[in-house]
C-alpha cells in the first residue's frame, strides 16, 4: 500500500506571512491525520521561513501517524533529529538559499559524507530516505551509504507528464526496480498532484510513500482540506488498483 505523507510547510507558511497563529499550523496536522492522510511531512530550514523548530516540537507531542522529517543533514537538522526522534529522516542535499528542493544527492561525490550522516541517524533506530534522481548509478551508490529508502525526485515527471506520460515515467519505473534489487525502500514526492499521481503509482513498483504538499494545499483552497486529502487518496488507490490509468 502506497501511503500518503502530506507535508504541511505551505501551511506554516501562510502563517508566517501574517504572524500570529492562524492558521493553526498543529490543528491542521491534527485534521490531515484525521482526513486519513498516514504521514506528517515537515521541512524545516536555517531561517525558519515556514516550519519552525518550535512546530517541530510541538508536532511531535500530538502527531499519531508517521511523521516524517527532511532537510539537509546540517548539524542543526542533525541535532533536532535526535531531539525529536522521528519515524523517518529524509536527506535532502538544499542550499540554505533554495526556495524548495531542486536536485538529487549525487551519491558518488557525497558518499562519505552520507554514510556518517547515516550512521548516525541509524544510531537511534530511525528510519533514513535520501532525496535522489531516477538514474540507476546513484540508486546503486545510495544503497552503499546505508539508506533504507531512496525518495525519487519527481519533477522532471511531473514536468514532462503532460506531453508524453509513458516517456516521463519510463526512468522512474526503472529506478524503482533497480532499487527493489538492492532492497531499498522507495518514496517518492516533489509535483506530483492530482492530474498524475495515479500513473505514477500505477506504474512505479514498490512505491511505499509520497510526500505532498504544495499541490494538495493548493487544491484545498478550491476543494476544502478534507475533500482534498480524500481526493488523493483516492488517486493513490485509483493507481493501485487493476484498472488502466488514463
Amino acid at each position: 500500500m502506497t501511503r500518503l505523507s502530506v507535508n504541511i510547510n505551505k501551511i506554516a507558511t501562510l502563517r508566517n506571512a501574517r504572524g500570529g497563529n492562524i492558521p493553526d499550523l498543529i490543528r491542521v496536522a491534527l485534521d490531515i491525520e484525521r482526513f486519513g492522510a498516514e504521514g506528517i511531512t515537515v521541512h524545516p530550514r536555517q531561517d525558519e521561513r515556514h516550519i519552525r523548530k518550535s512546530d517541530v516540537r510541538e508536532l511531535k507531542k500530538v502527531i499519531k501517524t508517521e511523521f516524517n522529517i527532511e532537510g539537509y543533514p546540517s548539524e542543526d537538522f542533525l541535532k533536532l533529529v535526535e531531539e525529536i526522534h522521528p519515524a523517518q529522516a529524509t536527506l535532502v542535499p538544499d542550499k540554505p538559499d533554495v526556495i524548495t528542493s531542486n536536485a538529487g544527492w549525487d551519491t558518488v561525490t557525497h558518499q562519505s559524507f552520507l554514510k556518517d550522516v547515516i550512521s548516525r541517524i541509524h544510531s537511534l533506530n530511525i528510519r533514513v530516505s535520501i532525496f535522489i534522481a531516477p538514474d540507476e548509478t546513484l540508486i546503486e551508490k545510495a544503497k552503499t551509504t546505508g539508506a533504507d529508502r531512496i525518495e525519487l525526485y519527481t519533477e522532471e515527471y511531473a514536468k514532462n507528464f503532460t506531453d508524453d506520460r509513458q516517456k516521463a515515467i519510463v526512468s522512474y519505473a526503472k529506478a524503482a526496480e533497480e532499487a527493489m534489487a538492492l532492497g531499498l525502500g522507495i518514496n517518492a514526492g516533489h509535483d506530483l498532484n492530482l492530474e498524475n499521481l495515479a500513473y505514477f503509482v500505477k506504474h512505479v513498483p514498490g512505491l511505499l510513500e509520497v510526500s505532498i504538499g504544495h499541490a494538495l494545499i493548493s487544491n484545498a483552497l478550491y476543494f476544502g482540506l478534507e475533500n482534498t486529502v480524500q481526493m488523493y487518496l483516492r488517486e493513490i488507490k485509483k493507481g493501485m488498483s487493476d484498472q488502466p490509468v488514463e
